[in-house]
């Protein structure tokens, strides 16, 4: 049961102090309580924290001062205050994609000793934005800055099975579905498909579809929006490279992809 506690102290912890880390850390909590829940009362908040009432009631007038929280005048709870988008707006604009991300990328190409790509969807195309190198790379092809079909590479599948279906559509409607290969998925049926496995499975492939002789898998990168903005893959010669054999890629590749979202503000759930 919480202990009254006396107004402007806090009595818990080694820093019991007004104002402490003691009251930062409730208060992030209160935070962290009304995202989840979407509003809570004080009595809600208090029994949570196990604090007093006076505690939670002193912490959410200061959050509410600040804009950080709202009272609902409906029922007198408390939500999330448009403080907080204003200081969430000037995150996601500070944050490169590639800048977060390179690391990770050569961190899974030294493992792996393969080629590893990020990709972005511009228009009908993936076009890649970065590379990393692997030791054991056999071509030394620079796919940066290249436009690739959507439909016959591991990253484009990804790319597409994250967008709603009127939008993939038109998309698909506009970059057709060209024959790469004679491994390339020719129909608009087929590729439905396996984008439905793409997003079952948290993976795409794409096996000599786009080039004979290469085979990719990709996951994706989501912003802390939870939009995929991204995806990553890792390709290497058919005739040793198969993602479904190699103990421990896969599962590495989707560490990767969390890693760099994480890095860009998405929650690890």
């Amino acid at each position: 049961m919480a202990v009254d506690e006396p107004q402007g102290t806090e009595t818990d912890g080694d820093d019991a102090v007004p104002g402490g880390v003691q009251s930062v850390d409730r208060a992030l909590a209160i935070l962290e309580i009304l995202g989840r829940d979407g509003s809570s009362g004080v009595g809600e908040v208090a029994e949570e924290l196990d604090i007093h009432k006076s505690t939670a009631s002193r912490l959410l007038s200061s959050l509410l001062a600040r804009g950080m929280v709202q009272q609902n005048t409906n029922r007198g709870k408390y939500e999330l205050g448009f403080g907080i988008l204003k200081l969430a707006s000037s995150i996601p604009g500070r944050l490169s994609l590639v800048g977060e991300a390179r690391p990770v990328l050569e961190g899974l190409a030294e493992e792996y000793k393969e080629t590893v790509n990020l990709a972005v969807l511009r228009e009908e195309y993936a076009v890649n934005v970065d590379q990393a190198m692997g030791p054991s790379t056999l071509a030394t092809y620079d796919w940066l800055g290249s436009l690739t079909p959507l439909h016959a590479t591991s990253s484009g599948k990804v790319l597409l099975a994250a967008l709603g279906a009127d939008e993939r559509g038109r998309i698909l409607k506009a970059a057709k579905l060209p024959q790469r290969t004679a491994k390339t998925i020719r129909t608009r049926t087929a590729l439905e498909k396996e984008l439905l496995q793409v997003v079952k499975n948290g993976f795409a492939q794409a096996r000599e579809e786009f080039e004979m002789g290469i085979n990719s898998v990709a996951v994706p990168v989501r912003n802390h929006l939870g939009a995929v903005v991204g995806a990553i893959s890792i390709s290497g010669p058919a005739f040793r490279f198969d993602p479904e054999k190699q103990p421990g890629l896969l599962e590495g590749l989707k560490r990767a992809g969390l890693e760099i979202s994480a890095s860009l503000g998405y929650p690890d759930r």
